[in-house]
């Protein structure tokens, strides 16, 4: 065989030492593309069996063509490969290594090389994988190369299969954009709530450690959201870190402004310390308890002080409070044990004034009660709880001797006898008022005349009932 023959023929090992495109990650091998040919003349078009870059391994030159290449071109008796197309026969190539069958077979294989490509770019767009830009871009590529591809096949259709897969790539790279820019829309809505509740947290909350918890995890949060375009990313940040600081300074000053109230309160704590240590010894204890009272309202007035002062303050305000009403209580201790044996001494002292009978003797009544009621003043205060009793024990005894006193008194009253004798008298001078009216048929003037000697005797019975019942 001739060297041109050589150079324009395909071997069987080039035909099948072409890449193969698919959609394999990176890292799986694609077989290495095969030494190139010498130069030679190339009618048409392409060296038949070079390799196109990123297209399908040809399949060995013994496979057959999946489609008829003879219904579509044909190998004239020089060699020569051709196409037939709408426009009429254009060469693809030329065959000189063997019968004109297999490089007929040969270029229907490269046909249906091409037909893979397109099948792949279908398959990719139709699951809605890659990216559809770049499968427009290689349906262009195959779509501009179809003219003059070195190719035997049905070029016809597979052109239509291209142009529709380029119509649906310019609707799924829309749809992409559209669905792009609503991530981004989403991203920027999701910052943008962000940096609203910071800007809220920054300029109203006084819960100082929640609050900052939350704008840290506000910022970590931040990270995490991406797809937003420079400009509007930027300006939120603003508005995030500008609400950060707001915080900071006001929390800064409402510690510092604690820090100063603190002090004052120390300052306050010290001088109601001192005064405590001053009372602690009283022995007024009723007036000294109040004013330990009132120690202590300024004290939860005054404020907290720095901590640790706070706390050695409070112990030191608390021990003189406590040694005051310790000894007000053992105070109190002694006091109840002497209340209760006086209140002893007034039950003695009650017995004996409850024997008194002025029936007996009313001057001998008076003068045992007179002697009780000079050792009851003696005697002094008893518990609480006994008082009434004790007292109402005693205001019985002592009822009971006067009203024997001044019934007496009634009896022998001068006075009660001569005001019974005179209403005796006003009943007898209305009586004969009305037998007269009476006499004289003044009906009328005699009933009021006896209703009024009514009255008058009442008054005398009464008058009388007093004296003598005494």
């Amino acid at each position: 065989m001739s060297e041109d023959t050589t150079e324009q023929g395909t071997t069987s090992e080039e035909a099948t030492s072409a890449e193969v495109v698919t959609d394999a990650p990176e890292s799986e091998s694609t077989p290495a593309p095969a030494p190139a040919p010498r130069p030679g003349p190339r009618p048409g078009g392409p060296r038949p069996g070079a390799p196109r870059p990123g297209a399908p391994a040809a399949r060995p030159a013994t496979a057959a063509p999946t489609s008829d290449p003879s219904a579509f071109g044909r190998v004239d008796e020089d060699g020569g490969v051709w196409l037939r197309t709408t426009e009429g026969e254009r060469q693809v190539g030329s065959w000189q290594a063997g019968e004109p069958a297999e490089g007929l077979a040969h270029f229907g294989r490269r046909f249906d090389d091409l037909a893979t490509e397109v099948t792949i770019l279908e398959k990719r767009l139709a699951s809605g994988g890659g990216d559809a830009r770049q499968t427009q871009e290689s349906a262009r590529t195959l779509l501009d190369g179809l003219p003059t591809a070195a190719v035997v096949g049905d070029v016809a259709t597979l052109g239509t299969r291209l142009e529709a897969v380029l119509a649906a790539t310019e609707v799924a790279a829309a749809a992409a954009k559209e669905q792009k820019e609503a991530a981004r829309a989403e991203q920027a809505a999701h910052k943008e709530a962000l940096a609203v509740e910071a800007e809220q947290l920054g300029t109203e909350s006084t819960q100082w450690k929640a609050a900052g918890d939350r704008l840290r995890e506000i910022l970590e949060e931040w990270k995490t959201i991406r797809g937003i375009d420079r400009k509007t990313d930027d300006a939120l940040w603003k508005r995030y870190s500008k609400a950060r600081e707001a915080f900071n300074r006001r929390r800064g000053a409402h510690f510092a402004d604690l820090d100063r109230e603190r002090a004052v309160a120390r300052t306050r704590k010290d001088e109601l310390v001192a005064q405590a240590e001053a009372l602690s010894t009283s022995t007024d204890f009723g007036a000294t308890a109040g004013q330990f009272r009132d120690l202590m309202a300024e004290w939860k007035a005054a404020g907290r002080a720095p901590r640790e002062a706070d706390d050695a303050l409070w112990a030191q305000f608390k021990d003189a409070q406590d040694r005051f009403f310790a000894a007000r209580n053992a105070a109190a201790g002694e006091r109840d044990a002497e209340f209760g044996a006086n209140g002893e001494a007034k039950q003695a002292l009650l017995a004996e004034a409850e024997t008194i009978d002025p029936a007996r003797g009313l001057d001998q009544a008076k003068a045992a009660l007179r002697s009780v009621q000079e050792r009851w003043d003696a005697v002094g205060k008893v518990p609480r709880e006994l008082v009434q009793a004790l007292e109402a024990r005693m205001r019985t005894v002592e009822d009971t001797v006067r009203g024997a006193d001044e019934a007496r008194w009634t009896r022998t009253d001068p006075e009660a006898e001569a005001r019974a004798a005179q209403f005796r008298e006003r009943v007898r001078a209305f009586e004969e008022q009305a037998a007269k009216a009476r006499a004289a048929g003044k009906e009328k003037r005699a009933l009021e005349a006896e209703a009024q000697a009514a009255q008058w005797r009442e008054w005398a019975d009464a008058a009388e009932g007093a004296v003598g019942g005494a």
